[in-house]
């Protein structure tokens, strides 16, 4: 069955309605309230992206998931991604283990290296050692995972002799996913570990991942791995409202904000233009706004052509009102997943 989700980073671009930024504390306090709904209208995961800038509210994205996970019960919690490179391993695991008890089980790492880079020379890393730096975490994170003692000689890292890492993760294989923007090299190292897999798909058309997802699958089978458990997720920029017309008219103001804001900083960004926005939002673009029928109909297509196991629609990108959010994540639930899932599971009958 196909698992439906969530993905935001806590965007405080100006509001669509009043070219106001909401503050960081008040987004902070929204996203509680919208991991609760989500749960209420039986969305399968709620995931949370770390970032260290202005326009984003989310630094520490584990502690909104452990206040999310108090007063749900059944949604997933995941991160979106957590920025391995800059972070201790070992706190990583703990922070989410915790989150795994508190959840009873519905806590997820969502690892990868990181498209933003501010949390680098903010804790004292070197761009230069990118790779390196997720690679040796990566190895650590996991041999944290399967053994409670750690036993791990670093290079980025501490080395550490015969140590426990507490609390452990109440679910006996915690789940660890990479997330990746698809490189076909990120694809090759991701699967050589038989490790879940996340695309962001967030420009271009989305079919371009599917070469990618296949060389996925078969590096997987050749190295031996259990195929159940090489997942294929994607998460997609989005917008649902009752009206089409109207969805698509609200969402272009803050995501231009936003993406214009990037472009300052990143050369292969460009501002975001209204025609741009419109094959965006086209039959063959990256993003999903519109009603529905029209949203599910896309999750349906993009979910059937690249075979994925989940989707996470990113909710919202730039900051749309907080009541009109709460609207689309019950649209979402209520319309939206029902419709997909029936689906496929029709195809599958």
């Amino acid at each position: 069955m196909i698992e439906l989700g969530i993905s935001t980073f806590g965007e405080t671009t100006p509001l669509e309605k009043t070219g106001q930024a909401v503050s960081h504390a008040e987004r902070i306090r929204n996203l509680v309230e919208e991991i609760e709904l989500a749960d209420q209208v039986g969305l399968d995961v709620y995931a949370i992206g770390e970032h260290h800038r202005e326009d984003f509210a989310v630094s520490a994205p584990e502690i909104i998931l452990a206040a999310g996970a108090v007063n749900t019960k059944q949604i997933r919690l995941s991160s979106a991604v957590t920025v391995l490179s800059s972070i201790d391993p070992v706190r990583v695991y703990q922070q989410y283990a915790t989150i795994d008890a508190l959840s009873n089980g519905r806590a997820e790492i969502m690892a990868g290296r990181g498209s933003f880079v501010e949390s680098f020379p903010l804790f004292g890393y070197d761009l230069k050692d990118y790779e390196e730096l997720f690679d040796e975490k990566l190895d650590m994170l996991l041999a944290i995972k399967n053994d409670t003692l750690l036993n791990w000689t670093g290079r980025h890292t501490q080395s550490v002799e015969n140590r426990p890492v507490y609390p452990r993760a109440v679910q006996e294989d915690f789940p660890i996913k990479i997330a990746t923007g698809g490189s076909p090299e990120s694809t090759q190292k991701i699967a050589e570990l038989g490790l879940p897999i996340v695309y962001a798909m967030i420009g271009g058309n989305p079919r371009y991942f599917k070469p990618l997802v296949e060389m996925y699958r078969k590096i997987g089978r050749l190295k031996g791995h259990d195929e159940t458990k090489m997942t294929v997720g994607a998460h997609s920029w989005g917008w649902i409202a009752e009206d089409k017309d109207k969805a698509e008219r609200d969402y272009f103001y803050p995501t231009k904000q936003l993406v214009d804001a990037i472009s300052k900083d990143r050369p292969f960004w460009k501002p975001l233009t209204y025609d741009a926005y419109l094959k965006s939002i086209g039959e063959d673009g990256a993003m999903f706004v519109g009603d529905s029928d029209t949203v599910a109909n896309k999750i349906i297509r993009v979910v059937e052509d690249l075979g994925l196991d989940s989707f996470m629609l990113h909710l919202p990108v730039g900051s749309m009102p907080h009541e009109d959010t709460l609207k689309a994540i019950r649209l979402y639930g209520e319309q939206v997943a029902p419709k997909v899932r029936s689906y496929f599971a029709a195809k599958k009958a």
